[in-house]
């Protein structure tokens, strides 16, 4: 499967895969087993904010193999908007769930958290007879990325033969010592977990099932981390904001659009023509989610022309959340050949569009 096969919908500038708990599982096993690299992120509402202002972390998220909701309001957020995430998926529970696989059992290295917690962690997980080992851990400190970066911290990661790596650096670092560090990294999994390594070593108890299915996590949090209370309080606010600013203007568009959308889009045509310098993509009238195979496909051959794509939106009347997401695996790919998404004739209407689904980065 590549990136053009994943059912991805874009929330507020980020791409999210609508998985659930099973699905994401069977992505996780199949890239231990085939032994490629699987970049998991797990955007909560607070990755929401700081993507918002800090373009690195954004494209740290954009650059990722798979995206699971890890926040109730995410959630919340994809019901009101008609896009089919279902069910909150949580790093903590994922981790739970591949200790209860007896049968296919997962090896993991810590990487980062407090001064002996990754010890404490990889002891309790071995002291048990459960689908995870713990092969390796290792702690940085607080130095730069570049630090954490040394041949040496990355070859160690590389002997320990670990199937999982697990790192807990706090969110905007730890996914950019990712990024710095994937082509070099033979694990096969990787993904920033930071609240794993403290649950694992016993230093913090998780929230409650009957907390954690209302939504209110954040509340037993902040009981355990009375720190973490301003970080909660910002992020209150950021939702109340996003969702009067970018989610409730949507809503309200559709519901007064609902007719006219649906008869355009029957006249939607999306067109490559790579004769040129850049491959150009026309996009016009309404594009509707479930996008078509052959929308995916037209994509996924811009995407391999290796040129940068100059998307013509000129015509365009709608796009939807999955074909917004889409086209943000496209600027993934291109970014990674060094090539650009440049995107023309937008017209208010369709700026206004991209501007609620805070895309304005990708005309800017």
């Amino acid at each position: 499967m590549d990136d053009f096969d994943r059912e991805v919908y874009c929330i507020g500038g980020l791409p999210f895969d609508a998985v659930d708990l099973s699905k994401t599982m069977n992505r996780l096993r199949d890239a231990k087993y085939k032994k490629t690299t699987c970049f998991l992120t797990t955007p909560n509402l607070n990755f929401l904010a700081l993507s918002q202002c800090d373009a690195d972390f954004r494209s740290s998220v954009l650059h990722s193999d798979i995206v699971i909701a890890d926040g109730a309001p995410i959630v919340w957020i994809a019901k009101l908007l008609g896009i089919p995430i279902q069910e909150r998926v949580a790093g903590s529970t994922l981790f739970e769930a591949l200790g209860k696989e007896w049968r296919r059992k997962m090896k993991v290295y810590f990487f980062g958290g407090p001064s002996g917690v990754a010890a404490e962690a990889s002891a309790h997980i071995n002291e048990k007879s459960t689908g995870l080992a713990c092969v390796g851990y290792y702690s940085p400190g607080f130095g730069t990325i570049d630090d954490m970066s040394e041949k040496t911290i990355i070859e160690k990661i590389n002997l320990s033969d670990a199937d999982f790596l697990v790192v807990a650096l706090g969110a905007k670092k730890g996914q950019a010592w990712i990024v710095n560090n994937l082509d070099k990294i033979k694990v096969p999994l990787v993904s920033h977990l930071g609240a794993v390594i403290n649950f694992e070593a016993k230093r913090l108890k998780r929230a409650p099932i009957r907390l954690q299915k209302i939504g209110l996590e954040w509340a037993w949090r902040i009981k355990e981390e009375p720190h973490l209370w301003r970080r909660y309080w910002n992020d209150g606010w950021f939702l109340l904001r996003f969702l009067m600013a970018n989610i409730l203007p949507v809503i309200v568009w559709n519901c007064f659009n609902k007719q006219r959308v649906k008869r355009l889009s029957q006249k939607s045509t999306v067109v490559l023509d790579d004769s040129g310098f850049d491959a150009n993509l026309i996009i016009s009238g309404v594009v509707l989610d479930p996008v078509s195979p052959e929308t995916r496909s037209i994509l996924r051959d811009a995407s391999l022309q290796n040129k940068s794509v100059q998307l013509n939106l000129a015509e365009a009347e709608y796009l939807s959340s999955g074909m917004l997401g889409l086209l943000l695996l496209l600027k993934k790919q291109l970014d990674k050949q060094g090539k650009q998404l440049k995107i023309i004739g937008v017209q208010p209407s369709m700026r206004k569009l991209l501007g609620w689904n805070c895309l304005n980065y990708l005309v800017e």
